[in-house]
Formats: structure tokens, sequence, C-alpha cells
């Protein structure tokens, strides 16, 4: 007679037995085994230029990362983002360098010193101050009692056209009627006719700013920005170089206008992991092909670009990245 709970045990020790020598031969630290992890992009407002190639870059992040989630999260854009990564509650985060710096060094919108790096430049951010047609205004001296947005509360955006104004002379609790809305409200408000102007900074062409150009009754002129350039670098610093919006870049801009621009860069705390520091420069760099596909910005991303206009400390993982392919970070 068979016994049939000798058999049964024989047969559960053979198979433990097999499933331990298969897990012998793989390695000790398989990727199946590990846990996925997480990480957001503090980026900007839904109709700016960070969201989308945010949104780009978490896309990509997660289909090259191994074991990795990543995330592109809208907010008020680069003081909160500065604030989003010193709280920990954001991971890397695009920021220009006026405020970048200012957050660095503990100035301005920030009352404490963040430990910021840098791991890449990815392109510039254009001042753009967008005026209705037919407002009387024909530069930025006319912007003195008019209704003018100069950006959502949090954003480098205000910082930025603060900053303008000052240099000019006004006052933007006086001398104005001032809003403070992100891109696309600015925009919804200027087709709604309840401001005369805004300031916007983001990367070329703005989506928000399109949209109204090509809206149907509406005519905006951009104002030229070259004679405030000298005087932003004079009281804020190198952070701020002369550039242009080319002619066509938005419907019925048939002309370049002279502005301000700024250095993006792609931001972290100073204690994220050297490794992943690492892979996340090496792809932003070498799949920017895929980031290319979401906006045409992502075209200016190269691996000499991206050691040039930061004016933080580059993190170690990217430091060693730009060691192996022998390119000099310049700040």
């Amino acid at each position: 007679m068979i016994n049939k709970k000798k058999t049964y045990w024989y047969g559960f020790v053979k198979l433990v037995g097999f499933t331990l020598s298969v897990l012998a031969l793989l390695p000790s630290n398989p990727l199946w085994a590990q846990q996925t992890r997480s990480f957001s992009i503090a980026t900007g407002g839904t109709g700016g230029v960070y969201y989308v190639m945010g949104g780009g870059i978490a896309n990509m992040l997660t289909k090259y990362l191994p074991n990795a989630k990543v995330t592109a999260e809208a907010t008020a854009a680069a003081v909160d983002n500065g604030k989003l990564i010193e709280a920990r509650k954001a991971d890397l985060a695009f920021m220009p360098g006026d405020v970048s710096y200012d957050a660095y060094m503990g100035q301005g919108k920030f009352k404490n010193k963040i430990p910021l790096r840098t791991l890449l430049s990815l392109y510039s951010d254009y001042i753009h101050f967008v005026a209705l047609d037919g407002t009387g205004i024909h530069s930025v001296k006319d912007l003195r009692g008019k209704r003018v947005s100069i950006g959502a509360p949090g954003s480098g955006t205000e910082v930025k056209g603060m900053r303008i104004l000052e240099a000019i002379g006004i006052d933007p609790e006086k001398d104005i009627r001032r809003d403070r809305l992100s891109v696309a409200e600015s925009a919804g408000a200027m087709k709604d006719r309840k401001i005369d102007a805004f300031n916007w900074a983001g990367g070329l062409p703005t989506a928000a700013v399109m949209d109204l150009a090509a809206t149907p009754g509406i005519r905006i002129k951009l104002l030229d920005l070259g004679e405030v350039v000298p005087k932003l670098r004079e009281k804020f610093g190198p952070v701020y170089f002369s550039s242009k919006i080319p002619k066509g870049t938005y419907p019925g801009i048939d002309y370049d206008v002279q502005t301000a621009a700024v250095a993006v860069g792609f931001c972290c705390h100073e204690k994220m992991d050297e490794d992943l520091a690492y892979q996340i420069t090496k792809l932003i760099i070498e799949k920017k092909s895929d980031l290319v596909l979401v906006h045409k910005e992502a075209s200016h991303i190269s691996l000499h670009e991206a050691v040039v206009g930061s004016p933080l400390p580059y993190h170690p993982g990217a430091i060693r990245y730009y060691k192996e392919k022998g390119v000099t970070i310049k700040q």
C-alpha cells in the first residue's frame, strides 16, 4: 500500500530544493525584486513650457530608468519649486538662474538657504511683455496706469516682472493696476479685455501666448526690453543676458523682439543619490530626441550647453558624467 503522506512530503522537499537551486542562479539583487521608486518633477503652470517639457522628461525617465515611476507636477513655478525641493516634496525642478541663485543664497523670496544643485542647463527663458494692441502701450514705460498681470504668486515670472518695473522706475503697487495671473490666466484675461498687458518668462514658443496671438479679433505686440537688460545686469547680476524673440515665433509678430533671457536649470537637492543624478543627467542629454518630439525647446539641450549659465554648484553625479565626456563646467 502506498504511503500518501510520505509521497507528499517527498514531493514537497523536491519542490523546495528545486526552487532554491533556481534562486541561487539569479543575481543577488535582481531588478524584478526591487521596489518601484517614485520621483516627482516640479514644473510650472499648464500653459507654459516647463509643464510640457516636464511631462516629456517624466515619461522618458520612466521609460529608461529601471524601476522608476516619474511624474510631472503642475506648480506656480520657480519660487514654489525651490521650496518644494527644500521640503523634499519634489525630487527635481525647473528653475531659472535668477530664482535658483536667490534660493541658494536665501534671499529675495526665500527665507532660508536651499542646498540646490544643478544637473544641467536645459534652454533659456525669454521674458515676454505682451500688450494688447490699441491700448496705447508701445514700450514698457507706457505700462504706467495700465491693467497689468506681472505673474502668478510664487513664480519666477513674477520675480522678473517686478525687477523690470523697478529697473524702469515703475512702482507695481502704485503705478499700475496689478494682477497676479499665470500665463494661461493672463491670456484668458486679455481675450476678455480685462487686462492691457502681461509679463511672462518661458521658452519659445509658449502655447498660451501662441493661442492668444492666433485668436480672431485679438492683436498683440511684444514690447522691446533691449534698454532694460543692462539695468537688470547692473542691479541683479549676470544671470540675465541679452537675447531676442525671433520674428514669426508668434502669429502677427513679424519683427524681432529684443529681450532679456536667463538659463533654465534642471535642479535637485544636494542629497540626491550620486548614481541617480548621473543617470538622469546622462539620459536627458543622450535621449533628447525623445524630448524634441514633446517640445522643440528640447533641441537646445546639448552636452556643451548643459554646463553653461547655472549660478549653482553642479551635483557630483552630474560632474562625474561631464568629466567622462571631457567637458568643463563653465560658471
